[in-house]
């Protein structure tokens, strides 16, 4: 028997023997199409080919691709489990021609292989062509030697293949397997084609001609080729069996699967087997391409799969998660070929057993409820579709699994009425979105999620894709189209830009496509938390509601960010650390040029906690540790130990970011976090503090800087201490030495200088004073004006000539930049008759100012007159006179 391993590298080889690039098969997300959910045939990695946007350095090439169908018009879940040849994964093998050969030789290399290569016996091949397709039809005799009764026009668009109403097109030539008589089923275009016996296994199409609105309008220059055969149906035929199911892979993964439940793939067991083996093929693939579970999107469909899947473990008797416990047997049959499964592994265990133990509960519940409003129905009956509804609802247990459940039983479900419970729903939460006091104008936002749905991010890995327009806004308000000086926003169906939210700014960079148009995106906001809203003007071209867009966001500056938000994540923890448990985030803002980071804090932080907590979380830098990405339910995240964000609104599920070294059982780092971050944190470069203080009563602030801003910002201070070195004449390590000493020395000098001023004041040299002693009301009276003398030194003054004078009262004023200081001083002896207070508040009120104090024998004050120096000691003088 030849394997499926063997079958795929022989495919391969053969045509890489025969000047085909081998290509690796492309991601299950499309990067070139974002009209698709996932890649769902060989052909989508080479769109762009076909249609003249790239170009290729070879002209043919082959691939095995990963393939998804489960979404949207390619959907083929329902079918999984219950035919011989529906699958929600699958391989495509396929050879491409891009302008090199065409017909003649696509014919030759499919025959080739299939009759020479592999030996499949002439006789059990037919082929169809498109009825008008006559080149196509003589090969087959030329080459293949077919009769012509065995060549069968068929004359429908199933023979006609078209990438869409525009674009490339061309006929199609299918071979066809005969497993025989002993199966039902006739030749394609015979009333029994829809029967098992005659299968198709590869389709040859032949890109002709150049399609527009639905219509041939030439045909193409360069005609290519493009070819589909799907590996698991070869597989079959090549190993001798009639079912895919019965493949070596299959029956492998099957295998494993009656292992751990204990029940064999036998009668009505068997298509639960089925679903299981083909749901984790694509389950695993999917979390292996990046794809996680949620509730809108590609994240939704992969859900979707997961839970068919568990519910059909459920019904084998499982009692305890089975879907990761299976993956080991996958990578097994398949990681050799895919080695990206055996690197995700981990994740791809680690995800389908949380959601399939979150999942065992909803189920049990919901398949008790089913079963009470369904035990009276019979085969044929019908679920009322706001039963199904409330299931869903308020209980989580999905229509499609309501349907799934029921199908064994003959048991329909009204749709309709599921549908018109959900729409009433929608016109219940918009009614009290509208009572919630959000701006009239943020209406605009509501329409469009209800409509269109949520944008689907997928920047936690793509920094650039394309994208759909689904919507457009001028001046608060939908518009079909913007040109060329709009202020704009554009709504895509997906994108790489981060939604301003949880602290982290927005993203920005460009949004460009056909004709020139090009978009500068100043901001990325997040309208009602599903939306991604880009604002932007539109530079260069016309853009219009339809139009597919490449976005690419400014990296550099995205960088940035993540370097900032992931240091608030080490710094919460640093301060934790240092200060105490007490410590709780109350509020961040997350910028490429900077990190703000409030949190619960009494008191001031000291130069040597700053110090500290900058040193820590530095340190984890330099451990330059993998950021760990988990999604987990709420509860569980902060059970394990993750701090839940300020302000931050957490769904069903959140993601745990665990950062910084593992001490033990846990993380330096672990928070619920939706933004974006580093995948190490070697990745931040270097951190530092700029600035710590209050926000408000218990609540602190530090400004800190990362990367390239912290680099520049010390490189900034350290020409600062270059500059300042050469102004004193000293080196940068000498700097603190010189300052020291110069200001020691203006100490002496300001103390030498004062001394002269005292000296000056009292006539220099112990000399009689300035001013001549006087008699007033028979006190002995000293008044003085200095100018340039500093307040402080009047008490000293004073006191000097108190001794002086023996007995007596003395009064000066010291002006400097237009202030002036008032002292007053009166012998102990006079204290009982005069008090300095009084004879101070009259000079200060001379001088423009209030007040005054001291005590009776020594009193000051000050105002801010100082043109009004003689007046203070006139008015001081008056008072003394009574």
């Amino acid at each position: 028997m030849t394997s499926t391993n063997e079958i795929r590298r022989s495919f391969l080889e053969y045509f890489g023997r025969n000047g085909h690039e081998v290509v690796q098969s492309a991601p299950l997300v499309p990067y070139n199409d974002p009209t698709l959910m996932f890649t769902n045939a060989g052909m989508v990695p080479f769109k762009n080919v076909f249609t003249g946007l790239e170009t290729r350095g070879t002209p043919r090439a082959t691939s095995s691709q990963k393939c998804v169908r489960a979404g949207g018009k390619h959907n083929d879940l329902d079918n999984v489990g219950y035919t011989a040849r529906h699958h929600t994964f699958f391989e495509m093998l396929g050879n491409f021609s891009f302008g090199d050969y065409f017909k003649e030789q696509a014919i030759t290399h499919a025959w080739t292989l299939l009759t020479k290569e592999w030996g499949l016996p002439k006789e059990k091949l037919l082929a169809t062509v498109y009825h008008t397709d006559d080149e196509a039809f003589e090969l087959w005799k030329k080459i293949a030697g077919l009769p012509e009764d065995r060549i069968i026009r068929i004359p429908t668009k199933d023979n006609f293949w078209a990438m869409g109403d525009d674009g490339p097109c061309g006929p199609c030539s299918e071979i066809f397997f005969d497993h025989g008589d002993h199966i039902w089923g006739g030749p394609p275009g015979s009333p029994e084609e829809d029967g098992d016996r005659f299968i198709e296994i590869w389709n040859l199409v032949f890109m002709q001609f150049e399609q527009a609105a639905g219509e041939i309008v030439s045909e193409l220059p360069k005609p290519s080729i493009d070819t589909g055969m799907g590996l698991e149906r070869i597989s079959a035929v090549l190993q001798g069996v009639h079912d895919n199911y019965d493949t070596d892979t299959f029956k492998a993964l099957i295998a494993a699967s009656e292992s751990l439940t204990g029940v064999k793939a036998e009668g009505e067991t068997q298509a639960s087997h089925r679903v299981i083996a083909d749901h984790l093929r694509s389950t695993s693939f999917l979390l292996a391409d990046g794809v996680l579970p949620s509730n809108e999107g590609r994240g939704y469909v992969l859900r979707r799969i997961m839970r068919r899947a568990m519910r059909h473990a459920h019904l084998l008797g499982a009692k305890e998660p089975l879907m990761h416990r299976l993956v080991p047997a996958l990578v097994v049959e398949m990681g050799q070929a895919y080695p990206e499964l055996g690197r995700a592994e981990p994740l791809i265990r680690e995800v389908l057993e949380r959601e399939e133990t979150k999942f065992r509960q909803t189920l049990a519940n919901g398949l008790k409820l089913l079963d009470e409003a369904t035990g009276g129905m019979s085969e044929g009956g019908e679920l009322a579709g706001d039963v199904a509804f409330k299931l869903y609802d308020t209980y989580g247990f999905p229509y499609d699994l309501t349907e799934d459940a029921l199908r064994a039983r003959g048991i329909g479900v009204d749709k309709a009425g599921f549908d018109a419970a959900m729409a009433q729903q929608k016109a219940a939460a918009r009614a009290a979105w509208k009572g919630s006091g959000e701006a009239a104008d943020s209406e605009v936002w509501f329409d469009i999620a209800e409509r269109v749905g949520a944008t689907e991010f997928t920047g936690y890995t793509a920094s650039t894709g394309e994208a759909q327009v689904v919507a457009l806004v001028k001046d608060g308000k939908e518009v079909s189209s913007a040109q060329a000086g709009d202020k704009v926003t554009v709504i895509t169906n997906q994108t790489p830009f981060y939604g301003e939210s949880g602290g982290q700014t927005g993203d920005a960079g460009t949004i460009t496509g056909a004709n020139g148009l090009a978009i500068a995106v100043a901001d990325t906001a997040k309208p009602l938390g599903r939306l991604h809203a880009h604002n932007g003007v539109v530079e260069n071209g016309k853009l219009e509601v339809g139009d597919m867009v490449k976005l690419d966001i400014d990296v550099a500056r995205r960088d940035a960010i993540r370097a900032n938000h992931s240091a608030t994540h080490l710094l919460h923890a640093a301060l934790r650390h240092r200060l105490g448990g007490h410590v709780t985030q109350k509020g961040s803002m997350v910028a490429a040029e900077r990190l703000r980071f409030d949190f619960s804090q009494p008191t001031a932080l000291t130069a040597d906690d700053i110090a500290a907590i900058e040193a820590e979380v530095n340190a984890e830098i330099r451990a330059n540790e993998a950021v760990v990405t988990r999604l987990m339910s709420p509860d569980d995240a902060i059970a394990a130990g993750a701090m839940a964000l300020f302000g931050e609104k957490y769904g069903d599920e959140v993601r745990v970011l665990s950062m910084g070294r593992n001490t033990g059982n846990q993380h330096y780092s672990v928070e619920l976090c939706g933004g974006t971050h580093v995948r190490a944190t070697g990745d931040i470069g270097v951190f530092r503090i700029v600035s710590e203080s209050a926000v408000s009563s218990g609540v602190r602030r530090i400004e800190a800087l990362t990367g390239e801003g912290a680099r520049q910002w010390l490189v900034g201070r350290e020409e600062a201490l270059k500059s300042a070195a050469s102004v004193l004449r000293t080196t940068p390590d000498e700097v603190e030495a010189r300052v020291t000493a110069l200001l020691d020395e203006r100490k002496k000098l300001e103390r030498e200088l004062a001394e002269v001023k005292k000296a000056l004041a009292l006539g220099g040299g112990g000399a009689k004073a300035a001013a001549a002693d006087e008699e007033v009301g028979g006190i002995k009276f000293s008044g003085q004006v200095i100018n340039g003398l500093d307040a402080k030194e009047l008490r000293g003054l004073l006191d000097q000539e108190k001794a002086r004078m023996g007995s007596g009262v003395a009064v000066i004023v010291a002006v400097n930049e237009g202030k002036a200081s008032i002292a007053a001083a009166v012998t102990e002896d006079l204290t009982g008759k005069v008090s300095a207070v009084d004879l101070v508040r009259a000079g200060v009120e001379a001088l423009g100012g209030k007040g005054g104090g001291g005590r009776a024998d020594m009193a000051q004050g000050g105002g801010p007159d100082g043109a009004k120096a003689a007046d203070a000691i006139a008015a001081a003088r008056n008072a003394l006179a009574g």
